[in-house]
């Protein structure tokens, strides 16, 4: 018989109205077969764990990451699979960020929420769910996921795009991990695989947390930029270009690109679009940015961008070492 971790960090997937005051308040997740019987029909065993107090994805912080992958190494070989349930507005932060916590990961993690509290008649809850626990079971996607209404995605490709309906995050830039329909298709050319050899699960316990995501636009003034640039203490910059990278050519701003990096800020490159890749070699305006030390990001989402560069930087290494990390893959959060 299979063992899963189901863990509650917090959010809506977790609510149930109480029959008295009418009110929302999380249920006994220990009492978890009783609320949704279909979970018995498995082969597996399900452990429960619930944060105490419960966490508002909105305030979910990095401190909260460190827990939740500590907490995970703890019981780490103890069971076979870990589903963590948590709200959907920071969910791809915080499965972002678990991918690079846990190195050497050979198991699966597999996130997922609700848009509907699991107590209200017409939830999305219960679905993803019974899902999450059937794929975590089967073990075949020994990565960090998010599973939402019939896709199982990477999840640190992963981004939230809809706050209204059910299929609330997409991956623009890579395929799903596998589609429940009848049967759960797994799409096996696209799922990391793991070494024959796998050493023994690391976790990180730092992260750096001086970064900024500098998104730009047409009129954005120097001061507003060099305000950003020179937050003292700043480590990394996500730099939201647009297009394929591309940036305006102002002198005032590559200088002040430059002289972040020659104070060894380490500036990511991704493009605004939901779809497609940073190519600074394409564009005029993209090899200017490269020039200054501009690091490309290609296809990283915002979420893997912002959460490989607190990795990263959190990491006691030289900054070669840094730029060496952040311009390649390291869990597939980009492309070659």
């Amino acid at each position: 018989m299979q063992k899963i971790l189901l863990i509650y960090t917090g959010g809506t997937i977790g609510m149930k109205t109480n029959p008295e005051t009418g009110a929302l308040a999380p249920f006994d997740f220990s009492q978890i077969q009783a609320e949704v019987p279909e979970l018995k029909k498995f082969d597996v065993e399900i452990d429960t764990i619930t944060f105490d107090p419960v966490i508002d994805s909105s305030n979910v912080s990095p401190r909260n990451w460190l827990d939740l992958a500590e907490l995970i190494a703890r019981k780490y070989e103890a069971y076979d699979g870990f589903v963590v349930l948590h709200g959907t507005d920071t969910m791809a932060y915080t499965a972002s960020a678990m991918s690079f916590l846990m190195e050497n990961l050979a198991k699966p993690i597999i996130f997922t929420g609700s848009q509907i509290p699991m107590g209200v008649l017409r939830t999305d809850g219960r679905e993803n769910l019974i899902s999450a626990i059937e794929i975590a079971s089967q073990g075949r996607v020994p990565e960090v996921c998010i599973y939402f209404q019939t896709h199982l995605l990477r999840a640190n490709r992963t981004t939230k795009h809809n706050a209204e309906h059910f299929n609330a995050f997409l991956s623009d830039n890579y395929p799903p991990l596998a589609e429940a329909g009848i049967n759960i298709e797994y799409n096996e050319p696209y799922i990391r695989k793991v070494d024959s050899f796998v050493p023994s699960l690391k976790i990180a316990d730092k992260l750096e947390t001086n970064v900024v995501i500098l998104k730009i636009f047409p009129g954005i003034s120097p001061a507003v930029v060099n305000g950003i640039l020179n937050i003292e203490g700043l480590q990394g910059v996500v730099l939201e270009s647009y297009g394929s990278g591309n940036a305006m050519t102002d002198e005032w701003f590559l200088e002040a690109l430059a002289r972040a990096v020659e104070r060894g800020i380490m500036v990511v490159n991704i493009t605004q679009c939901s779809e497609g890749k940073v190519d600074m070699l394409l564009y005029d305006t993209g090899r200017k940015l490269m020039e200054t030390g501009v690091i490309n990001g290609r296809d990283m989402t915002t979420e893997a961008a912002v959460t490989k560069l607190m990795y990263v930087l959190g990491e006691d290494s030289y900054k070669k070492q840094r730029e060496f990390y952040l311009k390649r893959p390291m869990r597939g959060e980009m492309s070659n």
